[in-house]
């Protein structure tokens, strides 16, 4: 993909559907009884690997477009695959069904592609075990394939060492299936979308502080399920929005859960124009229609509790902060090293090629901003997130970008390339 250097971005835009509550919609809709139809349903190849996994158990599920419907069989309706489960590239279907799995009656075996069996699982696995679970990495080595066999689960409580949620997630879906009550207690508050939907699809679910409990037999029913707009898609509309002057863009129906609006939060702190206009909620999610305006951005600090919030943005937060004057400081966010790629290491590299002074750290990095920017050759080692990220960069950079296997972005957002067109006015 070859991306120049744009003047103002105008237009509206609805981005595609949350990916987190996406997966969540299929799973937690063929553990109920009865329908659940999800709309504005995300079709990124990640989704897709959900669904297909739960009709190889035994789910029918139909898809029209961003319509889908779940027909589920109940807490113990899943049948056994005939043959490995594949996840393909999405993290959030590993995990999280490791915890499902867990509690089944039959055995089976989860798996991934190249990358997924490159990523850390022994952060379910552990938890997992604890709960008496028959879960193994069948190469030793802490990662993908996966094998689990039937086992009867055990509640605990359990002090995860990382704010995940996706293993808050596994653990909490695996709770489902246990003897007594499951909570898990996080280093700091992760996203909620499963504890609010599972408890929209009527489980006992409660939150106090940073400790989640579920009880286990719940009886779930079906539900209908109003997708809102990713956040974490949004974020590469409000990035350009904010770089290149002139800009006005309105993005309607963006999820603003305030567990994922991290990025929200650090934009206004570098000084950005974002205005949230519309503000409601269907179900359990709040959601809302951003206005964003081209901005002078100045440098921030980004750590702490607010990581959890936004981990999925930091890459084109990076791309902001190349732009902004001043330092902008990342720290606590080494889960970035165990994304898609190394986001620490793929983004201090190509952000160097484009003529950004940035430090990489052990936890995140140090960007020396304002300094202007040059195109390059961009290679995004097939992360979706970084190839989106330096989209937006060359839209603000001089002359030309080309991103290498930029095709990558169809992991959570097919049509980027073309909404990112429709902005500039193309």
């Amino acid at each position: 993909m070859i991306i120049e250097k744009k003047e103002a971005l105008r237009g509206e835009l609805c981005v595609p559907g949350d990916k987190s509550i996406s997966h969540r919609s299929v799973m937690f809709g063929a553990l109920a009884d009865g329908k659940t139809e999800a709309e504005n349903f995300l079709t990124g190849a990640d989704c897709l690997s959900t669904i297909a996994c739960f009709r190889k158990m035994g789910i029918e599920i139909e898809q029209n477009g961003t319509s889908v419907k779940i027909n589920g069989k109940g807490l113990h309706g899943l049948t056994r695959p005939n043959g490995v489960l594949d996840a393909g590239n999405s993290g959030t279907t590993v995990r999280l069904l490791s915890g499902i799995l867990s509690g089944q009656s039959f055995d089976s075996v989860l798996t991934g592609d190249t990358s997924i069996q490159k990523r850390p699982m022994k952060r379910v696995i552990t938890p997992l075990s604890m709960m008496n679970a028959r879960i193994d990495s069948v190469n030793g080595n802490g990662c993908a394939p996966l094998s689990i066999k039937s086992s009867t689960l055990t509640g605990i409580h359990y002090l995860s060492p990382v704010a995940s949620a996706q293993v808050k997630s596994c653990i909490l879906l695996a709770g489902l299936y246990a003897d007594g009550p499951t909570s898990v207690t996080e280093p700091a508050v992760s996203r909620n979308h499963s504890e609010l939907m599972l408890r929209y699809f009527c489980a006992d679910v409660k939150t106090e502080g940073r400790t989640s409990t579920i009880l286990p037999n719940p009886h779930l029913i079906g539900q209908k399920i109003e997708v809102p707009g990713d956040i974490s898609s949004a974020a590469y509309f409000i990035a350009a929005a904010l770089l290149v002057p002139g800009s006005e863009v309105l993005l309607k129906n963006v999820g603003t859960n305030p567990t994922r609006d991290g990025m929200l939060r650090v934009c206004r702190a570098m000084g950005a124009d974002i205005e949230l206009l519309n503000v409601r909620s269907d179900g359990a999610e709040p959601y809302a229609d951003l206005l964003v305006r081209s901005s002078s951005l100045h440098g921030t600090v980004i750590e702490g509790d607010l990581i959890p919030t936004l981990i999925d943005e930091i890459p084109v937060l990076a791309v902001l902060a190349a732009f902004a004057e001043g330092t902008t400081i990342i720290r606590d966010a080494a889960e970035l090293k165990v994304k898609e790629s190394d986001r620490i290491a793929v983004m201090t590299e190509n952000l160097t090629r484009m003529g950004c002074e940035v430090e990489p750290t052990e936890d995140g990095m140090i960007i020396h901003g304002g300094k202007p920017l040059h195109g390059a050759v961009i290679d995004p080692h097939l992360d979706h997130r970084i190839a989106m990220s330096f989209a937006v960069a060359a839209l603000a950079a001089d002359g030309q970008t080309e991103i290498q296997d930029a095709d990558c972005v169809c992991i959570s957002y097919p049509a980027f390339y073309e909404d990112l067109d429709s902005l500039c006015g193309r």
